[in-house]
This record gives C-alpha cells, structure tokens and sequence, in this order.
C-alpha cells in the first residue's frame, strides 16, 4: 500500500512540475531565446544553413512580454526593439507576430512569425522579405 501511495504521491507532483513548467513559456514571464540553427531560403538558391552573423541576428534574443519587444540579449544599444504586434495562444503554442521596415536606404523589410511551444520552450521563427525566407529553431528559457 506505500509503494502505491508514493506512486501516486510522484505522479501528482510530476503533473504540478509540468504545468508551472509550462506556464513559463505562456507570456507570462520575459524569455530569453537561444538561436540553434538559421536556414535561409530564396526561390533560385533553394534553402542553406546559414550563421547569425551571416544575417544579422544575435545569438540571444530578450522577449519582454509586458513592453510588447523582442531585443538582443546583450549589447544592440544602436539596435530598435522588434514591437510585438499580434499575440496568440494556439494548440499549446505562444504565436508572437510583427512586421519591420528594415533600413531606411534599403528595401529590407519583412513580416515574422514566431511559434513558443508552451510545454517545451522550443521556438520555431519564420520571416519573409521579397524572394527570401528565414526559419530560425531555438530553445527559450525564463529570466
């Protein structure tokens, strides 16, 4: 009878890790976001690997749910914060969504679309631009 109460006892408090897990990728807490992997897409060139610095996105990104941005992590002082301009929970995922001008001499902007599993933290970033795409994985943690 012991051996099925500290079952049972481990499967509740199992359960209430995974749901204060959960909230913490729910808007409820700013994240910081670890870029793992960037591919870049254009209909001649088809998609490649590419590296952060080969487009200009930090390693780290700080989303900060109550002012609505997304910035670098560290340093970026010169850089604009991203505004998040749409934000909705879907099917266990955190959808964040906003649009950039880019520089002002160029024709850079573009749309983005940012998916944060609730349950894992993972992120999927997708971006679009005049004949080029980005999707972007990563991994966010609470700060």
């Amino acid at each position: 009878m012991n051996r099925i109460a500290v079952i049972a006892s481990l499967i509740l408090c199992l359960g209430f890790t995974s749901k204060a897990i959960a909230g913490d990728f729910d808007g409820s807490k700013p994240l910081l976001v670890s870029v793992a992997r960037i591919m870049e897409c254009t209909p001649v060139e088809g998609c490649k690997d590419v590296s952060p610095n080969e487009v200009g996105l930090p390693r780290f990104l700080k989303i900060d749910f109550a002012k609505k941005t997304i910035r670098p992590a560290r340093g970026g002082e010169d850089i604009p914060d991203t505004l998040i301009e749409r934000s909705e929970r879907v099917d266990g995922k955190l959808i964040l969504q906003g649009a950039e001008d880019g520089y002002a001499e160029m024709r850079d902007g573009l749309g983005w679309t940012m998916a944060i599993s609730e349950d894992s933290g993972l992120v999927v970033l997708t971006t679009s631009g005049d004949e080029v795409g980005f999707v972007v994985f990563g991994a966010c943690t609470p700060l």
